[in-house]
């Protein structure tokens, strides 16, 4: 999810073995800013294609030159993409290095950790409760976590379920304030850092993206079903969706299960790229931790708009949006944990994004069954950076 200062998620880092507890400075906790990267050789790019037609074949590919571009003009060691068709046939893309150190390829179709894409499969769950009745989206916070949410301006009986899900609750960003100190936090941590802060807002009355929300949901989860909450994405979202590549890291889990490219940092232009592949994931939790690939996350969403996750009256409800275009984007707008953009072809795409240390995400998915999700292996904090990945999402979507 693109957004204001560590809005799209703060960004601590570890890199291996007894370097687990190393602070990073101040600047590598911010998710949107300033940060250039030095130019890279020109990629070694390669595409691969499932079930492409031999006249699609001959010509050439649009999102292949569009991540061709994303490494060598925008800097970031690999690039990749999974693009799904109306048909339902799949193409993988890659672009640069997998691994600077080792010169490695990309993985085709590689894991990378996928930031606020997490915040989509949390409300699915919520949704999902909505449906059986253990859930009411206009009852307060309180009905579920009673007494929990207490602080300056900050009532959990005056805030809904449902602005906890569409960002309106007015509940302060923990990770603005985590500082630098890269650790294991539990989610009760993560919530008492937000409540040391004021309300930024009336509950209902104005629209600001905060981690905060969905630690919330997350807990809220695991009050009514009394189970931890990957446990249930796992049984409500991943299995039933068929996604074979998806998981929600356990505590203690800093490494990518499955193949993957590396991430990377870089503190300034004159200093090189690090690698932060490894890393604790703990401080994103149900706002940020979890691991997919391209393919899986285009599965998801595609199974998602088609209603095969939640009943049509809460789909309906999940597509029910504000305006959200100050952290979004132009025309963007965000549901119950799930953003739409206009397409510059027409119609809408329906998907978050996510952005996590090493890492960022962008995708889309039509209500036609096209879908795309690309990943870059550098979190961007620039605004060029953010909109040559969201064109070339655009670009595989309005083919």
């Amino acid at each position: 999810m693109r957004g204001q200062t560590r809005q799209g998620l703060r960004s601590p880092g570890r890199q291996q073995g007894d370097r687990r507890r190393r602070a990073l400075p101040a600047a590598v906790a911010v998710a949107i800013g300033v940060m250039t990267l030095g130019a890279l050789a020109p990629p070694a790019a390669s595409a691969s294609d499932s079930a492409a037609s031999a006249a699609a074949a001959a010509r050439p590919d649009a999102v292949q030159q569009a991540l061709n571009a994303l490494v060598r003009d925008g800097g970031m060691p690999a690039a990749l993409a999974s693009v799904q068709d109306r048909d339902g046939r799949i193409r993988s893309y890659t672009a640069g290095v997998g691994d600077l150190t080792t010169g490695s390829k990309v993985p085709r179709d590689g894991q990378v950790r996928i930031g606020s894409n997490t915040k989509t499969f949390v409300a699915v769950v919520v949704l999902q409760l909505v449906a059986e009745r253990r859930v009411d989206l206009d009852a307060s916070v309180d009905t579920y976590l009673p007494g929990l949410v207490r602080g300056k301006g900050i009532d959990g009986r005056r805030i809904t379920v449902r602005q906890l899900l569409q960002q309106t609750s007015g509940l302060p960003n923990y990770s603005d304030h985590l500082g630098d100190d890269v650790r294991y936090y539990t989610p009760r941590e993560l919530l008492a850092t937000a409540l040391q802060h004021p309300a930024d807002f009336a509950p209902g009355t104005s629209w600001k993206y905060s981690n905060t929300n969905y630690v919330l949901a997350g807990l809220m989860v695991q009050k009514v079903t009394g189970r931890p909450l990957a446990e249930e994405i796992d049984r409500r979202v991943v299995r039933r969706a068929g996604l074979r590549h998806t998981y929600f890291p356990a505590p203690g889990d800093a490494s990518i299960r499955e193949p993957h490219p590396h991430g990377y940092y870089r503190e300034s232009a004159d200093v090189p790229l690090r690698d932060i592949t490894e890393i604790d994931p703990s401080w994103g939790w149900a706002a940020g931790q979890m691991v997919s690939t391209g393919s899986d996350l285009n599965r998801f969403f595609s199974a998602l708009l088609a209603g095969r996750l939640l009943p049509s009256a809460q789909l309906a409800q999940m597509r029910s949006t504000v305006p959200a275009e100050a952290t979004a984007g132009p025309g963007a707008r965000y549901g119950l944990g799930l953003v739409s953009r206009p397409l510059p072809c027409g119609g809408l795409s329906w998907g978050h994004g996510g952005s996590f240390p090493g890492y960022e995400t962008r995708g889309g998915a039509t209500d036609d069954g096209r879908a795309i999700n690309v990943a870059v292996t550098v979190q961007l904090t620039d605004e060029a950076g953010r909109r040559n990945l969201e064109r070339a999402v655009d670009t595989a979507l309005c083919r």
